[in-house]
């Protein structure tokens, strides 16, 4: 039997090692790339490096990682789909049944004062990471994708009491897993697009302002009694700004 196999790499490494660690222990190969792989490494997991899978190495100071199609292919493959299978097994690649990733620190360091250089602010665009939470969202049904250190527990709690299966995990937490996942990519582009607006224009309002609120108190009622409503607090733009609905 083939072991499922989870790709993780992340810049916030908080519970990546226990993370790598139980899925290890429930007989998942890991993949990672960087600094993530040391850091599984150190820990005394074995880990496959993606430019070892892809054949590829990483290029351009590390701007390029894992666009390849072993990673996507591995990915986007739709498992009941046997054309895709093949095209996979005759393409050489392997299934990718778990991605974890979050995100460069582009709001971190946009919120900087005095502001950060801007060569140093798009060096901190990610490309690679959300390109493969997308993906992994995308195909949700086959590939759980986990976008935040809160999510690992509970994903590993349906892994074990399944004994390590991938389809462990239930369709309905694989639906908040996708939902999440393009939440956080959302968020994270209205912020660097709200952000280089500021940078590389002269107007003294935005062309365009682009919201991701979080939910962040309920309100008594709406515009009437019998309407529900919240308050959500914007951060993805410079400045106090809310919005009630």
């Amino acid at each position: 039997m083939v072991s499922p196999r989870a790709l993780l790499s992340v810049w916030d490494k908080s519970g990546i090692e226990d993370l790598g660690a139980a899925l290890a222990g429930m007989g998942w190969e890991l993949l990672s790339t960087g600094g993530t792989a040391r850091a599984l490494s150190e820990s005394g997991l074995e880990v496959k490096e993606v430019s070892e899978d892809t054949g590829h190495p990483e290029a351009f100071d590390g701007r390029v990682k894992t666009l390849h199609p072993a990673v996507h292919g591995g990915i986007l493959a739709r498992r009941d789909r046997k054309d895709d299978m093949d095209t996979l097994s005759d393409l050489g690649y392997g299934t990718i049944d778990l991605v974890c990733v979050n995100l460069y620190p582009f709001e971190a360091v946009a919120a900087r004062d005095p502001p950060a250089p801007i060569d140093e602010l798009i060096e901190m665009i990610d490309i690679g990471g959300p390109t493969m939470i997308r993906s992994a969202a995308k195909n949700h049904h086959d590939v759980l994708v986990l976008t935040h250190p809160d999510q690992y527990p509970g994903v590993l709690d349906a892994l074990a009491t399944a004994d390590g299966s991938p389809s462990g995990v239930d369709v309905e937490a694989r639906e908040a897993l996708a939902l999440a996942a393009y939440q956080r990519t959302t968020a994270y582009d209205a912020t660097v697009s709200n952000e280089l607006e500021g940078r590389f224009t002269d107007s003294d309002v935005p062309s365009r302002i682009l919201l991701a609120s979080g939910l962040g108190t309920g309100l008594r009622y709406g515009e009437n009694p019998h309407q529900p409503a919240a308050f959500y607090p914007e951060s993805s733009v410079s400045g106090p700004l809310g919005l009630a609905a």
